[in-house]
């Protein structure tokens, strides 16, 4: 399973943006979609995750301004990020995990984006 992340892009503090995630293959069902993020310098973070039931968590640093959204028919993952802060500054990459079709028969995934970067100036 392939994850393609778009959306990305330079925006002024208190601007919003919407990152986009799409997976492709032979999935059967996911279980988890999550937004990660890495600013320079810093370890890999988790922005938010949502599961197949709706449940979503947020990091604290986050809450009130991003919302996440999965749309499981489109096998899409969808980031919502207002009033953002020059803090918000990273590379954004998504996340996937769930059970695709194999030769075998079904088999778990899990897969990564390959980043999408967000600049927010000051």
């Amino acid at each position: 399973v392939q994850l393609q992340a778009s959306g990305g892009g330079l925006v002024q503090a208190g601007g919003s943006l919407r990152l986009s995630c799409a997976a492709s293959g032979d999935i059967v069902s996911i279980n988890a979609m999550r937004w990660y993020r890495q600013a320079p310098g810093n370890q890999r973070e988790l922005v938010a995750s949502i599961t197949n039931g709706g449940s979503t968590n947020y990091a604290d640093s986050v809450k009130g301004r991003f919302t996440i959204s999965g749309d499981h028919a489109k096998n899409a993952a969808y980031l919502q990020m207002n009033s953002l802060k020059s803090e918000d500054t990273a590379v954004y990459y998504c996340y996937m995990d769930g059970k695709q079709r194999g030769f075998w028969g079904q088999r778990s995934f899990d897969s990564w984006g390959q980043g999408t970067l967000v600049t927010v100036s000051s």
